[in-house]
C-alpha cells in the first residue's frame, strides 16, 4: 500500500475536542459552538501530497506546504475538512449567512415549534448612522439621549410584538402563519456544516470591516476561539495571505509604480484617464469608490501620492 493511504486513523485536534460543545456567546443572546469536526491541518497535507506525489517532497515542512497552498490559492485540499456548527442568530443577519451557499443547513422551523423567545437588543450607544458614501453600510452613532430613546423603542416593539404572537397562537392559528409579524431580531438557530476552503472564504468577506457588526462578530469569533484552533497552521497562513493581505488590479499597479518612481505626473495623467472622477447629480466632480479604495490602501503602505485630479 502507498505510504500516503497507510494512517487510516481519524485526525483528532486535542484542542477543539477541549471546546466541543461549549457556547461562545455572541450579541446579547447569540452563542456558537462546535458540534463536530473532520480533519484538520495534517488532512490537509495528506490530501496534497495525494494529489502532487513526489513533486511536494520537495516541502519539508507542513507549515511550508500549507503556506504554498494558500499562497497559490491551491484550495482543494482545504475541503478535506469539515466543521459543523450550532448557531443562534439574529433572523437579519441570519438572512446573510444563508446568502452563501456552500454549506449544509438544517434551520429551526417555527412552522412546528414555537419561535425562540428572544430578540437582539441594541444598547444605547450601539445605534448606528447610515454612511453618506456607502449605501449598504454605516458610519458613526447617535448621540446617547437619543439611543436612549431608540433602545425605548425597540424594547416596548419587542414586547408587544411577542404578547401579538403568543395571543395568536393560544388562539390556535397555525404557527406558520401566527410567525409572520415577528421583527427581524427574533433569533433562529441552525446547525451550519462548510469544509475549511468555503469557510476561509465565509470569513475573508464577513469578517471585513465592511461587513455588518453584527455578522462581523460572529465571523471573528469563529476565526479567533475555533479555527485557530482547529488548523492553526492554516489559520496562521490565512491571516497572513489573505485576512492581513492588499490586492492590486492592474491599474493600480501602474500608478503604484509611477509613485514609487516619484512620477506624479504620470501617475496623474494614469488617473485621470482611469475613470476614476465621476460626475455626481449637482454637476460636480467626485471621487470614485474605487480611487478612494486604492488611496487607503497605499496610505497603509505609507505612501501618500500629491493627486491633482
Amino acid at each position: 500500500m502507498h505510504e500516503q493511504f497507510e494512517n487510516i486513523e481519524s485526525i483528532k485536534i486535542p484542542a477543539l475536542d477541549a471546546i466541543l460543545g461549549k457556547k461562545f456567546p455572541v450579541l446579547n443572546d447569540g452563542f456558537i459552538r462546535v458540534i463536530d469536526y473532520m480533519g484538520g491541518d495534517e488532512a490537509v497535507v495528506q490530501a496534497a501530497r495525494v494529489s502532487y506525489g513526489k513533486g511536494t517532497k520537495q516541502v519539508h515542512q507542513d507549515r511550508g506546504l500549507i503556506r504554498y497552498l494558500l499562497r497559490h490559492k491551491h484550495s482543494t485540499p482545504f475541503e478535506m475538512c469539515e466543521i459543523k456548527l450550532h448557531i443562534r442568530i439574529p433572523m437579519d443577519a441570519w438572512r446573510q449567512w444563508i446568502r452563501h451557499r456552500t454549506a449544509n443547513v438544517n434551520e429551526y422551523s417555527t412552522r412546528y415549534s414555537l419561535a425562540i423567545d428572544s430578540a437582539q437588543n441594541t444598547k444605547y450607544d450601539e445605534w448606528r448612522l447610515q454612511s453618506s458614501d456607502n449605501k449598504q453600510g454605516s458610519s458613526g452613532f447617535f448621540d446617547s439621549h437619543l439611543g436612549q430613546v431608540l433602545s425605548e423603542e425597540e424594547a416596548n416593539l419587542h414586547k408587544n410584538l411577542k404578547e401579538i404572537y403568543l395571543k395568536r397562537v393560544e388562539m390556535g392559528m397555525a404557527r406558520e402563519q401566527a410567525r409572520k409579524d415577528l421583527p427581524l431580531s427574533t433569533y433562529t438557530e441552525a446547525y451550519w456544516k462548510i469544509d475549511l476552503h468555503n469557510l476561509l472564504h465565509f470569513l475573508k468577506l464577513r469578517m471585513d470591516l465592511h461587513a455588518q457588526f453584527e455578522i462581523r462578530q460572529y465571523a471573528t469569533l469563529i476565526g479567533q476561539e475555533i479555527v485557530s484552533k482547529w488548523v492553526p497552521i492554516t489559520w496562521e497562513a490565512f491571516t497572513d495571505f489573505s485576512l492581513n493581505s492588499t490586492d492590486f488590479s492592474g491599474l493600480e499597479m501602474q500608478i503604484l509604480k509611477k509613485i514609487i518612481e516619484k512620477d506624479e505626473i504620470s501617475a496623474n495623467e494614469i488617473a485621470k484617464n482611469s475613470g476614476w472622477l465621476e460626475i455626481d447629480k449637482n454637476g460636480e466632480l467626485k471621487l470614485s469608490l474605487e480611487r478612494m479604495e486604492f488611496e487607503q490602501k497605499i496610505i497603509t503602505l505609507g505612501l501618500i501620492p500629491n493627486w491633482k485630479a
